[in-house]
């Protein structure tokens, strides 16, 4: 399900890499995807926010519309796996590949409580064996071929050469790589030191993800680790949405795009039907975004406390119409 990046026309001057677009659960959904396409350049891959097959071998009418062809037209998306049955995975990554898709992706890093507990997620990571017998099962009968998004660790960084001797051992399409353990969530310096050794061991694909807020942060990253094959913002693309097109040499973010960006979405939800579900979706983007704007406390507050469609209109356009972006936006924490 492949389309074209839409970045041929920035001026390179740099080394370049790929940028993806991590898959961020509750907030990159498809008509996130489809505006922030819309609006901005320099993705060339959208990650789909996890589906988690059952023994039912159904998809769930959230995630059939997270996967549907019909909301990813135009998108080079890749859709992800959260799972710890091969016999799932495996009807999973057949009915992604007869809706047209051509590659899986399986989330071995995501660090959230309910999942871990379920031994899904980052959760696999605590066991080496265990982990290594759903692998063997995947990579044997899986029918497109399997990427990985994996964290160093479940307790601790030196669980990651038990890890990576696991993961040397599969073909992996491409291993997406979060230098952090479970136990930091987001918290806490990146491990990056770890990532010589993936390097030295793996010989698929490695893209870098984790801590990649600003433009410099990102060469720094590729002029650290040349032979990554790309990079994978997630936190600070949702708050500065232009910033692998500013990183590849296109326009920096301006209020004018940002602003439009912004009615985009609130269209695209508010489209869907009555309900809250534009104020939800909103207010919990620009608890990112408002990172972009000056001394944004006061009218970010207004815009948490919106309870209605109305109010989240006015305490937004407070905050569009009062205050001046920043030169640099910068979000390093989760709201």
């Amino acid at each position: 399900m492949a389309a074209a990046s839409g970045s041929g026309f920035l001026m390179q001057t740099h080394t370049i890499r790929p940028i993806c677009f991590a898959p961020m659960e509750g907030l990159t959904d498809h008509l996130y995807r489809q505006a922030h396409h819309a609006c901005f350049q320099g993705v060339s891959r959208y990650f789909i926010p996890f589906i988690s097959p059952t023994e039912h071998r159904v998809f769930t009418p959230r995630e059939f519309a997270s996967v549907s062809p019909k909301n990813n037209e135009g998108l080079n998306a890749v859709p992800q796996i959260l799972c710890k049955n091969p016999d799932y995975f495996v009807w999973a990554a057949g009915a992604l590949q007869d809706l047209g898709y051509e590659e899986v992706n399986l989330n071995i890093g995501c660090p959230s409580g309910t999942v871990t507990a379920k031994g899904k997620g980052s959760g696999m990571l605590r066991s080496p064996d265990t982990l290594a017998l759903f692998l063997d099962e995947i990579f044997a009968r899986s029918p497109i071929p399997v990427s990985i998004k994996t964290r160093i660790g479940f307790e601790s960084p030196e669980e990651w050469p038990a890890l990576l001797s696991v993961l040397s051992r599969y073909p992996a399409k491409e291993i997406i790589i979060h230098p952090r353990t479970r136990r930091q969530f987001y918290a806490g310096e990146t491990y990056r030191e770890t990532l010589d050794a993936a390097f030295e061991m793996l010989r698929c694909p490695i893209v870098l993800n984790g801590d990649l807020f600003t433009p410099e942060e990102i060469t720094a990253m590729v002029e650290r680790y040349p032979q990554t094959s790309g990079l994978m913002l997630g936190r600070g693309l949702v708050a500065n949405p232009a910033l692998a097109q500013e990183w590849l040499g296109g326009e920096k973010l301006t209020h004018e795009s940002l602003r439009h960006f912004h009615d985009v979405l609130y269209d695209s939800y508010a489209a869907q039907g009555p309900g809250d579900l534009a104020l939800r979706r909103l207010r919990m983007m620009m608890s990112w975004t408002s990172a972009c704007f000056e001394e944004p406390a006061k009218p970010l507050k207004a815009i948490q406390k919106s309870r209605t469609n109305e109010g989240y209109r006015d305490a937004a356009q407070r905050l569009f119409d009062e205050h001046a972006l920043v030169e640099k936006p910068y979000y390093s924490l989760c709201p």
